[in-house]
């Protein structure tokens, strides 16, 4: 898994606030040393006491907790740029795991290393605190996704809010945006059985809006796709004036 040229976590802070050069010089020397991690790992494990931090260069993750009887709910998805605690500087016991959905690279920064960037580059910590709002916003919308809407919608939904994100960090290429995240995942986050999902994106898939091939997702009507799904970006826009 070659280390890709382009920094998104750096894309992701300069989209959030007005970095400086030397901003985004301090952040790039702060992320060199990355390490590696097989698919379906825990990259964090769920009741670990760590004053670690974890910003996700490459590969896909998710948050998850483990429920009674063997069963998993998926509470969000991590996306290159993505970063896990870098706005606080309190050490707790994680109430739930941190999973790699795929091979990942990323790099893991102690809380005296976050002090040093946060003091040195004040416009970074406000581009973490603004991430941290559409965190908090992002799990809102999750809640009225999976209590509110009927299966198709909440798989349109999270579709849409992908190919938002990923957009965002130089992810999406003519509509098409890997997609390794697979059905028993997405039953997991939708609160829907496999089969149900299974049968949800065929019902898309009929309908002309999505095309799955492989590893990869084409959204193939957008703006159907996200009447159906009730998807309003808004809150995902906490973005810097033009």
């Amino acid at each position: 898994m070659p280390a890709s040229k382009v920094n998104r976590f750096r894309r992701k802070l300069e989209s959030l606030a007005s970095l400086s050069l030397l901003d985004g010089d301090l952040v790039d020397r702060m992320l060199l040393k990355q390490d590696l991690a097989p698919a379906r790992t825990d990259l964090v494990p769920q009741h670990e006491r760590s004053g670690g931090r974890l910003v996700l260069m490459e590969g896909f993750a998710c948050r998850y907790r483990n429920l009674l009887g063997g069963r998993r709910q998926i509470t969000a998805y991590l996306v290159p740029g993505d970063s896990y605690d870098l706005d606080t500087v309190l050490e707790s016991d994680t109430d739930h795991a941190i999973m790699a959905l795929t091979p990942v690279r990323a790099v893991r920064l102690s809380p005296a290393e976050v002090s040093v960037l946060m003091r040195e580059a004040p416009a970074v910590g406000e581009a973490l605190r603004r991430a941290a709002r559409i965190e908090e916003a992002t799990l809102r919308e999750w809640l009225v996704n999976i209590g509110g809407r009927p299966a198709l919608a909440r798989i349109a939904h999270l579709f849409c809010e992908l190919d938002w994100r990923l957009k965002a960090v130089g992810l999406v290429e003519d509509d098409r945006f890997e997609m390794p995240i697979t059905q028993y995942d997405l039953a997991d986050t939708a609160g829907l059985s496999s089969v149900h999902v299974n049968r949800t994106l065929q019902d898309l898939r009929r309908q002309g809006l999505i095309a799955l091939a492989g590893r990869s997702l084409t959204i193939l009507d957008r703006t159907t796709l996200q009447a159906l799904g009730d998807f309003q970006p808004h809150y995902l826009r906490h973005r810097v004036a033009a």
